[in-house]
Protein backbone atom coordinates (compact mmCIF):
# COMPACT_ATOMS: atom_id res chain seq x y z
CA UNK A 1 0.00 0.00 0.00
CA UNK A 2 3.33 1.94 1.17
CA UNK A 3 4.53 1.38 -2.15
CA UNK A 4 1.30 2.05 -3.95
CA UNK A 5 0.87 5.34 -2.27
CA UNK A 6 4.31 6.44 -3.04
CA UNK A 7 4.23 5.67 -6.86
CA UNK A 8 0.78 7.44 -7.18
CA UNK A 9 2.30 10.06 -4.99
CA UNK A 10 5.71 10.60 -7.64
CA UNK A 11 3.00 10.51 -10.80
CA UNK A 12 1.15 12.77 -9.57
CA UNK A 13 4.38 15.27 -8.77
CA UNK A 14 6.00 14.58 -12.11
CA UNK A 15 2.02 15.61 -13.59
CA UNK A 16 2.38 18.79 -11.82
CA UNK A 17 6.15 19.73 -12.73
CA UNK A 18 5.17 19.25 -16.35
CA UNK A 19 2.20 20.66 -16.94
CA UNK A 20 2.24 23.93 -18.56
CA UNK A 21 0.61 26.35 -20.20
CA UNK A 22 1.24 27.07 -24.43
CA UNK A 23 1.42 31.17 -25.16
CA UNK A 24 -1.10 32.59 -26.64
CA UNK A 25 -3.73 30.28 -26.66
CA UNK A 26 -3.50 28.92 -22.90
CA UNK A 27 -4.10 25.32 -23.55
CA UNK A 28 -2.16 23.02 -20.82
CA UNK A 29 -0.11 20.52 -22.05
CA UNK A 30 2.55 18.20 -20.28
CA UNK A 31 5.67 17.82 -21.62
CA UNK A 32 8.19 15.42 -19.76
CA UNK A 33 11.25 16.07 -21.35
CA UNK A 34 14.28 18.27 -20.40
CA UNK A 35 14.07 20.97 -22.88
CA UNK A 36 17.94 20.82 -22.47
CA UNK A 37 17.75 17.32 -23.89
CA UNK A 38 15.76 17.64 -26.60
CA UNK A 39 17.95 20.68 -27.57
CA UNK A 40 21.17 18.63 -27.88
CA UNK A 41 18.91 15.61 -29.97
CA UNK A 42 17.45 18.23 -32.03
CA UNK A 43 21.03 19.70 -33.12
CA UNK A 44 22.69 16.28 -33.92
CA UNK A 45 19.68 15.59 -36.00
CA UNK A 46 19.44 19.07 -37.48
CA UNK A 47 23.43 18.94 -38.56
CA UNK A 48 22.81 15.07 -39.80
CA UNK A 49 20.18 16.06 -42.08
CA UNK A 50 21.73 18.92 -43.57
CA UNK A 51 24.77 16.86 -44.32
CA UNK A 52 22.18 14.79 -45.99
CA UNK A 53 20.36 16.62 -47.93
CA UNK A 54 21.12 19.50 -50.90
CA UNK A 55 21.17 23.47 -49.80
CA UNK A 56 19.52 25.52 -52.53
CA UNK A 57 21.57 27.50 -54.28
CA UNK A 58 19.18 30.11 -55.39
CA UNK A 59 20.13 33.50 -53.73
CA UNK A 60 16.90 35.32 -53.90
CA UNK A 61 14.78 32.09 -52.66
CA UNK A 62 17.20 31.49 -49.73
CA UNK A 63 17.79 35.02 -49.27
CA UNK A 64 13.70 35.50 -48.84
CA UNK A 65 13.71 31.97 -46.96
CA UNK A 66 16.19 33.86 -44.27
CA UNK A 67 14.29 37.27 -44.55
CA UNK A 68 10.81 36.10 -43.32
CA UNK A 69 12.65 33.70 -40.95
CA UNK A 70 14.39 36.61 -39.16
CA UNK A 71 11.04 38.96 -39.11
CA UNK A 72 8.75 36.79 -36.90
CA UNK A 73 11.76 35.49 -34.99
CA UNK A 74 12.01 39.22 -33.95
CA UNK A 75 8.64 39.54 -33.47
CA UNK A 76 8.35 36.55 -31.60
CA UNK A 77 10.83 37.76 -29.37
CA UNK A 78 9.56 40.95 -28.81
CA UNK A 79 6.36 39.80 -27.68
CA UNK A 80 7.61 37.67 -25.45
CA UNK A 81 9.62 39.75 -23.82
CA UNK A 82 7.13 42.40 -23.58
CA UNK A 83 5.04 39.17 -21.88
CA UNK A 84 7.70 38.46 -19.29
CA UNK A 85 7.77 34.66 -20.79
CA UNK A 86 11.28 35.19 -22.72
CA UNK A 87 12.58 31.99 -20.78
CA UNK A 88 10.13 29.97 -23.35
CA UNK A 89 12.97 31.38 -25.71
CA UNK A 90 15.68 30.11 -23.64
CA UNK A 91 18.60 28.62 -25.53
CA UNK A 92 16.94 29.10 -29.00
CA UNK A 93 19.16 29.92 -32.19
CA UNK A 94 17.42 30.43 -35.00
CA UNK A 95 18.52 29.25 -38.34
CA UNK A 96 16.72 29.57 -41.44
CA UNK A 97 17.65 26.99 -44.28
CA UNK A 98 16.10 26.26 -48.05
CA UNK A 99 16.45 22.42 -49.02
CA UNK A 100 16.27 21.22 -52.59
CA UNK A 101 13.59 18.83 -52.28
CA UNK A 102 10.24 18.85 -54.69
CA UNK A 103 8.23 18.03 -51.32
CA UNK A 104 5.47 20.86 -50.26
CA UNK A 105 7.05 20.88 -46.77
CA UNK A 106 8.59 22.71 -44.06
CA UNK A 107 9.26 22.08 -40.14
CA UNK A 108 10.98 23.77 -37.25
CA UNK A 109 12.95 21.97 -34.84
CA UNK A 110 13.58 22.95 -31.02
CA UNK A 111 15.59 25.93 -30.78
CA UNK A 112 14.20 27.62 -34.07
CA UNK A 113 15.87 25.47 -36.44
CA UNK A 114 13.96 25.81 -39.38
CA UNK A 115 14.08 24.26 -43.10
CA UNK A 116 12.15 24.92 -46.12
CA UNK A 117 11.85 22.50 -48.96
CA UNK A 118 12.00 24.49 -52.49
CA UNK A 119 8.35 21.81 -53.55
CA UNK A 120 6.35 24.45 -51.49
CA UNK A 121 7.37 28.04 -52.54
CA UNK A 122 5.48 27.31 -55.99
CA UNK A 123 2.55 27.25 -53.40
CA UNK A 124 3.31 29.87 -51.42
CA UNK A 125 3.76 32.23 -54.49
CA UNK A 126 5.15 35.33 -52.25
CA UNK A 127 6.81 36.26 -48.97
CA UNK A 128 3.49 36.60 -47.18
CA UNK A 129 2.40 32.84 -48.43
CA UNK A 130 6.06 32.02 -47.22
CA UNK A 131 5.10 34.07 -43.72
CA UNK A 132 2.05 31.63 -43.43
CA UNK A 133 4.18 28.51 -44.00
CA UNK A 134 7.21 29.27 -41.49
CA UNK A 135 4.86 31.22 -38.64
CA UNK A 136 3.24 27.92 -38.44
CA UNK A 137 5.89 25.82 -38.33
CA UNK A 138 7.75 28.20 -35.66
CA UNK A 139 4.50 28.25 -33.60
CA UNK A 140 4.87 24.20 -33.49
CA UNK A 141 8.36 24.47 -32.03
CA UNK A 142 7.27 27.67 -29.85
CA UNK A 143 4.52 25.92 -28.88
CA UNK A 144 6.81 22.83 -27.75
CA UNK A 145 4.51 20.46 -29.83
CA UNK A 146 7.21 18.12 -30.61
CA UNK A 147 8.21 17.62 -26.79
CA UNK A 148 4.57 16.87 -25.58
CA UNK A 149 4.42 14.36 -28.89
CA UNK A 150 7.74 12.27 -27.65
CA UNK A 151 6.40 12.29 -24.04
CA UNK A 152 3.75 10.69 -25.33
CA UNK A 153 5.60 8.11 -27.49
CA UNK A 154 8.29 7.50 -25.45
CA UNK A 155 5.83 6.66 -22.37
CA UNK A 156 3.98 4.57 -25.15
CA UNK A 157 7.47 2.32 -25.44
CA UNK A 158 8.15 2.24 -21.61
CA UNK A 159 10.68 5.33 -21.44
CA UNK A 160 8.53 7.18 -18.98
CA UNK A 161 10.19 10.52 -18.41
CA UNK A 162 14.57 8.93 -18.96
CA UNK A 163 15.43 10.58 -22.36
CA UNK A 164 18.87 9.85 -21.79
CA UNK A 165 18.47 5.97 -20.59
CA UNK A 166 16.17 5.74 -24.61
CA UNK A 167 19.00 7.06 -26.00
CA UNK A 168 21.71 5.08 -24.45
CA UNK A 169 19.44 1.39 -24.70
CA UNK A 170 17.60 2.27 -27.67
CA UNK A 171 19.36 4.74 -29.76
CA UNK A 172 17.93 4.11 -33.02
CA UNK A 173 14.07 3.19 -32.12
CA UNK A 174 14.85 6.67 -30.23
CA UNK A 175 15.95 8.62 -32.96
CA UNK A 176 12.51 7.31 -35.03
CA UNK A 177 10.64 8.43 -32.22
CA UNK A 178 12.19 11.88 -32.20
CA UNK A 179 12.32 12.58 -35.87
CA UNK A 180 8.65 11.52 -36.36
CA UNK A 181 7.73 13.68 -33.35
CA UNK A 182 8.90 16.76 -35.15
CA UNK A 183 7.29 15.68 -38.78
CA UNK A 184 10.71 14.39 -40.18
CA UNK A 185 11.31 11.57 -42.91
CA UNK A 186 8.86 9.05 -43.76
CA UNK A 187 6.21 8.91 -41.20
CA UNK A 188 6.33 6.17 -39.02
CA UNK A 189 3.74 3.17 -38.00
CA UNK A 190 3.14 3.94 -34.88
CA UNK A 191 3.13 7.72 -34.75
CA UNK A 192 2.02 10.63 -36.56
CA UNK A 193 3.70 13.71 -36.30
CA UNK A 194 1.67 16.37 -34.78
CA UNK A 195 -1.82 16.09 -33.54
CA UNK A 196 -4.94 17.64 -35.06
CA UNK A 197 -5.01 19.59 -31.96
CA UNK A 198 -1.56 20.72 -32.35
CA UNK A 199 -2.22 21.94 -35.88
CA UNK A 200 -5.12 23.75 -35.41
CA UNK A 201 -2.98 25.53 -32.43
CA UNK A 202 -0.25 26.39 -34.71
CA UNK A 203 -2.12 27.54 -37.45
CA UNK A 204 -3.77 30.23 -34.88
CA UNK A 205 -0.29 31.11 -33.29
CA UNK A 206 0.89 30.91 -36.63
CA UNK A 207 -1.30 33.79 -38.06
CA UNK A 208 -0.88 35.95 -34.75
CA UNK A 209 3.40 35.73 -35.43
CA UNK A 210 3.24 36.46 -38.96
CA UNK A 211 0.93 39.17 -38.35
CA UNK A 212 3.44 40.62 -35.63
CA UNK A 213 5.91 40.85 -37.98
CA UNK A 214 3.99 42.36 -40.49
CA UNK A 215 2.53 39.90 -42.89
CA UNK A 216 -1.17 40.29 -43.81
CA UNK A 217 -2.44 36.89 -42.11
CA UNK A 218 -5.58 36.82 -44.23
CA UNK A 219 -3.51 35.46 -46.59
CA UNK A 220 -3.23 32.03 -44.89
CA UNK A 221 -6.80 31.55 -46.34
CA UNK A 222 -5.62 31.38 -49.49
CA UNK A 223 -2.16 29.61 -49.09
CA UNK A 224 -4.45 26.39 -47.70
CA UNK A 225 -6.99 26.74 -50.16
CA UNK A 226 -3.89 26.23 -52.95
CA UNK A 227 -2.71 23.22 -50.99
CA UNK A 228 -5.98 21.85 -50.40
CA UNK A 229 -6.08 22.23 -54.69
CA UNK A 230 -2.75 19.57 -54.69
CA UNK A 231 -4.72 16.69 -55.52
CA UNK A 232 -4.22 13.12 -54.28
CA UNK A 233 -6.50 10.88 -52.03
CA UNK A 234 -6.65 12.28 -48.70
CA UNK A 235 -7.98 9.95 -45.40
CA UNK A 236 -11.31 11.17 -43.66
CA UNK A 237 -10.63 13.93 -41.31
CA UNK A 238 -10.85 11.31 -38.43
CA UNK A 239 -8.26 9.48 -39.47
CA UNK A 240 -5.85 12.22 -40.43
CA UNK A 241 -3.82 14.54 -38.13
CA UNK A 242 -4.22 17.45 -40.36
CA UNK A 243 -7.18 19.38 -39.89
CA UNK A 244 -9.57 18.45 -43.05
CA UNK A 245 -9.13 21.46 -45.78
CA UNK A 246 -12.76 22.79 -45.14
CA UNK A 247 -12.05 22.34 -41.36
CA UNK A 248 -8.77 24.41 -41.43
CA UNK A 249 -10.19 27.32 -43.72
CA UNK A 250 -13.16 27.66 -41.11
CA UNK A 251 -10.72 27.66 -38.32
CA UNK A 252 -8.65 30.51 -40.33
CA UNK A 253 -11.51 32.65 -40.61
CA UNK A 254 -12.39 31.74 -36.85
CA UNK A 255 -8.73 32.57 -35.83
CA UNK A 256 -8.68 35.92 -38.25
CA UNK A 257 -10.12 38.81 -36.00
CA UNK A 258 -7.77 38.08 -33.49
CA UNK A 259 -4.57 37.70 -35.52
CA UNK A 260 -5.75 41.31 -37.35
CA UNK A 261 -5.46 43.14 -33.88
CA UNK A 262 -1.61 42.33 -34.03
CA UNK A 263 -1.27 42.93 -37.81
CA UNK A 264 0.65 46.08 -38.66
CA UNK A 265 2.17 45.97 -42.35
CA UNK A 266 4.59 48.17 -41.20
CA UNK A 267 6.11 45.42 -38.61
CA UNK A 268 6.48 48.35 -36.29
Amino acid sequence: MNKLFLGGFLAFSIFLISCSTVPITGRKQMNLLPESEIMAMSLSQYNEFLSQNKLSEDKKNVEMVRRVGNRIASAVEQYFREHGMSDRLKNFEWEFNLVEDDTPNAWCMPGGRVVVYTGILPITEDETGLAVVMGHEIAHAVARHGNERMSQQLTVQGFGTALAIAIDEKPEQTKNIFMAAYGLGSQLAYVLPYSRTHETEADQMGLIFMAMAGYNPQEAVDFWQRMSELGGQKPPEFLSTHPADETRVNNLKEFMPEAMKYYNPNGD
